[in-house]
């Protein structure tokens, strides 16, 4: 067995439901995660949530006292025949059938109960994606009642017997037909299947042991992050009624598109323009990386130095390792792709005509024959389209 629950909450295995619930009420008010300050609270409070859960529950307690998985699955009630859903409990077909007594064994349902999974979605912009970041974020989810601690009623209210069921939380409904006498049960409309009723529910939250209210808290984005990734925090989800364990909350990701660099996998790609004479040439050119837009590292890190060879062609691209997006799930970072477009003159003076007419004659261009190049790799184009797209 993994995990001893009555450790968990600190009772005798011999406890009583009453002694059961004591216990959770008080170790769930010490590690809530809006309360705690302990790093493992969040973790804490998830174990004494399962604990509760199991051993509220008779059915599941007797389970675990006999070794079994409690919360594992199976059958119940012959559920995937479809009969739940239109009203009709087959199981208490049968029991009238074979002479069953006019009471189930499913008893009340325990007024604690699992919150929800939340989600939320957060936009970031690429630096944050890339490099990772801590952002705050506000969400409006259930919290645990502070006026009744999650009871659900006022101070001094204890829950008393309902007297429409007497305790059990179904109502049992006799009907005739020529096979007999059937039997159908049905949750408890006073009680709402709870078998207990709160005689003076707490103003705050109405009885339900919990409040919807707005918090902020703090999302540690990891650095690489993409669109459609998403962020696990345990124990941060709605909190259940009857101030019930929370479930957890997803924060799902999308990054806004930048006006320089896209994003290719671990790859960051950009596109600069370069005379034609610095091409047929070759030259250095300074480029801003995208760290340039980070606020914790000095301007001049931001920059670097690109060498463009001699007689560079429009479409070359050239690669910086180590200047790319960090690998999420492993070491190192991708490249920085710098994608060559080479600039054609267009406004020139007579000298500057001269000076390609002679360049021209020198390199015997004067009257090209122009040649159909060879599909070869990318192409230029398929370059080009993706530098500008």
């Amino acid at each position: 067995m993994a995990t001893d629950y009555y450790q968990v909450l600190g009772v005798p295995r011999d406890a009583t439901a009453e002694q059961v619930k004591k216990a959770y009420r008080k170790l769930a008010m010490k590690y809530h995660p809006d309360v705690a300050d302990e790093p493992d609270a969040a973790e804490k409070f998830k174990q004494i949530g399962e604990a509760y859960e199991v051993l509220q529950d008779p059915d599941k307690r007797d389970i675990y006292d006999r070794g079994g998985d409690p919360l594992g699955g199976g059958f119940s009630g012959m559920g995937s025949f479809g009969f739940g859903t239109a009203g009709f409990d087959f199981t208490n077909l049968v029991d009238a059938m074979f002479g069953a007594g006019t009471t189930s064994n499913r008893g009340p349902r325990s007024r604690v109960q699992r919150g929800q999974n939340s989600l939320i979605r957060l936009r970031l912009t690429l630096a944050e994606a890339v490099f990772g970041v801590t952002k705050p974020v506000k969400v409006n989810v259930a919290v645990l009642c502070t006026r009744c601690n999650g009871t659900g009623g006022e101070a001094g209210s204890e829950p008393v017997t309902c007297t429409a069921c007497q305790g059990r939380g179904e109502v049992i409904q006799v009907q005739r037909s020529f096979l007999g006498d059937i039997r159908t049960s049905s949750p408890c409309s006073a009680c709402r299947g709870f078998g207990t009723v709160i005689p003076n529910p707490c103003v705050e939250c109405s009885g339900e042991g919990r409040v919807r209210a707005g918090r902020t808290i703090s999302v540690k984005i990891p650095a690489g992050v993409d669109t459609g990734n998403r962020i696990h925090l345990d124990s941060q989800g709605e909190v259940g009624p009857g101030g019930g364990p929370a479930g957890d909350l997803f924060v799902e990701l999308s990054v806004a598109k930048h006006d320089v660099f896209t994003r290719h996998q671990d790859d960051l790609e950009l596109a600069v323009s370069v005379p034609m004479t610095a091409a047929a040439l070759g030259t250095e050119i300074k480029l801003r990386t995208l760290e340039a837009e980070r606020d914790d590292l000095d301007p001049e890190d931001g920059e670097i130095l690109v060498s463009i060879p001699a007689g560079t062609q429009s479409g070359t691209r050239v690669a910086v390792p180590g200047k790319g997006v960090p690998r999420l799930r492993g070491r190192g970072r991708g490249d920085l792709g710098v994608t060559m477009i080479v600039e054609t003159p267009q406004h020139l003076d007579e000298e500057q005509r001269e000076l390609l007419r002679q360049l021209a004659a020198l390199r015997d261009e004067g009257r090209p024959e122009v040649q159909v190049a060879a599909k070869q790799g990318r192409g230029v184009f398929n370059w080009l389209k993706d530098a500008f797209s």
